[in-house]
Parts: structure tokens; sequence; C-alpha cells
């Protein structure tokens, strides 16, 4: 007489790629809210309000009138207190204002890091990941501490010194989150092709290029937010001196050669504007031409680069006729954030045709 246990069936675990795509692309839409956020932060000039990194008991705002001072009084030792807001007459509740979206950013990225890791440990105690994503899915996990410390590295850059951060710092903060961003894409792109009984992409040659194009792009539209270099070529709506001209030049008058070629294409505000608003023509060609080989393959994919270049190249061109309104700004970024996506997106697509 067998028991109940050996006639029960036989059910094996078996991996649901399809489950953790859609997990990826929810983590993903999260880090996609964190960058606009992040550019909130900048714009606001709220990164330097706290100027503690507690990843834990920091998760909590001030809760009484007490510790709401504490944190007032640590933020006027700082440069930027001291010597802009200070002077400017800054009260308690202009404090509350830019502590609230530096808590908000970091509240997100406390949230993505739990939304992230606990999906990730019940899929694998249920043995749910398919072969060959494990180290993937972990590396990804690695990326977004990495992002905690590199955004506490750059905010330290402004506390002693200066006023605002390191721009090479701020730089290095953004590429990461878009880097992370990308991969959560690839890595839920390939997990559906799976699903699908597909094998995973590899990026072809055009696919590189127009990554690695999108990507220096990216670093100049990060050193500009870095260096509050928006303002540098004028504004009005439809001033033309503004753009397509900046301050009514070709090349702007102001850039500093003094310390040579390589220092002006990483420090000058004028030559990093200058770079960024044309390299942006750059990348457009490219783009247009992944959009034009990926049309008979996904014509999704390539209608998404197309609407995401040209709202990006529009914001751009509004942002600055604005005089860096604070709304176009942050749709600007969040615009460059879609763009990553439906880049990666086209070049994943391309890369397994």
């Amino acid at each position: 007489m067998t028991s109940a246990a050996t006639q029960a069936p036989n059910h094996p675990v078996r991996p649901r790629p399809l489950a953790l795509s859609w997990w990826l692309w929810t983590v993903a839409a999260m880090v996609v809210v964190m960058v606009a956020v992040g550019g909130i932060t900048r714009l606001t000039e709220s990164g330097l309000s706290i100027t503690e990194w507690k990843p834990v008991s920091g998760a909590l705002p001030p809760l009484s009138e007490a510790e709401w001072q504490a944190q007032f009084a640590a933020y006027q030792q700082i440069p930027q207190y001291t010597e802009v807001n200070g002077p400017a007459g800054m009260t308690l509740a202009d404090y509350k204002f830019i502590f609230f979206w530096e808590w908000f950013h970091r509240l997100i990225g406390r949230v993505i890091g739990l939304a992230f890791a606990l999906p990730l440990a019940w899929f694998w105690v249920r043995k749910a990941i398919p072969k060959g994503f494990h180290l993937r899915l972990v590396g990804l996990l690695a990326l977004g501490g990495l992002q905690g410390v590199v955004g506490w590295w750059m905010v330290k850059s402004g506390l002693t010194h200066d006023v605002k951060v390191s721009h090479f710092r701020l730089a290095t903060h953004l590429l990461l989150a878009l880097t992370t961003l990308g991969c959560l894409a690839w890595t839920a792109l390939d997990l559906r092709a799976n699903a699908r009984g597909d094998g995973k992409a590899r990026p072809t040659r055009l696919g590189t290029l127009a990554l690695a194009i999108l990507v220096l792009q990216l670093f100049y539209g990060a050193l500009l937010a870095g260096l509050r270099a928006g303002p540098v070529a004028g504004g009005g709506w439809f001033n033309w001196q503004a753009w397509p001209l900046m301050q009514g030049l070709v090349v702007p008058a102001g850039i500093d050669w003094s310390q040579g070629l390589t220092h002006a294409f990483v420090n000058d505000p004028y030559l990093i504007h200058f770079t960024h608003r044309w390299w942006a023509w750059v990348a457009v060609a490219v783009l247009v031409v992944l959009a034009r080989r990926l049309r008979p393959l996904d014509r999704r994919a390539s209608v998404a680069i197309h609407s995401a270049f040209g709202t990006q190249i529009l914001l751009g061109i509004a942002t600055i006729y604005s005089g860096i309104a604070l709304w176009l700004a942050v749709l600007h970024q969040l615009t460059g954030a879609l763009l990553v996506l439906a880049t990666v997106w086209g070049v994943h697509r391309l890369g397994r045709k």
C-alpha cells in the first residue's frame, strides 16, 4: 500500500521568465520616476539639505520641532547656507521645502531597493529564475546599492568647500541611474524572449554606436545641469539669439581656453552647453538610422525612438527659451530616461532579428 505522498502528482518547479520581466519593468518605471524627482531636487537646490547619510533611520523625516531645528542647524554649517541661502534670508519653512525633495528622492531610492531585493529573494527561493539570469539579477541589485553610495559621494562634495555638488559626481550619479535603467530594460526584454523560447539578444555595431553616442549626449547633459549652464545661452520665447544661436553667436563668447582643450570641454559652462546642443544632432542622425533599420522588424520600437528623441529636442529648445523653467527642465530629464528605454528596446530588437 502506497502513502498519499507517493501517490501525489509530481509538480516540478518551473522558471517564470514572464513574471520576472513584468517585475523588472515595474522597477524600471520606478527608476524613471526617481530620475524625474532627482531633476526637481537639483533644480530646487535641495540636494544638500540633508547633511547625513542614514540609510535606515533616515527613512523618517523629522517628527518634532526640536528635530527640525537640529536638521536646520546642521544645514546652517555648510557653505550653501552660509554663502547663499543664509544671506538670502532662508527661514525654517524655506528649509522644510528643500528638505522634502531631498528626503523624497532618498525615500524613492529605498523603496526601489526593497521592490527589487524582496521579490528577487522570493523568485530565487521559488526557483523561478531561468538558468543564466541569476548573476545578472544580482548584478542589478549591486548597481542599485552602488547608486546609493554614489549619491552620498556626490552630496559630500557640496558639504565642505562649495555651494553646490561636483558636476562630475552629479554626472556619475545620473549616468549610473540611466545605466541601471537600461540594464533593467535589457534584462526584462531578454526574459520575455526566454518566455517565448528565443535566445538572448546581442547588440549590433549600429546598436552599440547608437548607445555610445547617446551616453555621451547624456553625459554632457549631466555636466550642463551640474554647472547650471542652461542659462548661459540667453533666454526669452522664440528669441533666436538664445536658440539656435548662443548669445547671438554660433560659438558663444566667454569660453575659457586658458587651461587647455580637455579642461574646457568638461569644465567650461559655455563650451559644455554648446557641445550638448550640437552633439544632440549627431545622436538624432544615428537614432534615425537605427529607427529606419528597425521599421520592418518592429514598427512600435521605431515609432518609440522617433517620438522620444523628437520630444526631447523640442523640450530642450523650450527649456532654453523659458529661461530654464523648472517644469520644462524636469520634463526634459524625464524624456531623456524614456529615450534610454526606447533606444535599448530598439537595439535589443535589432540584436535578435
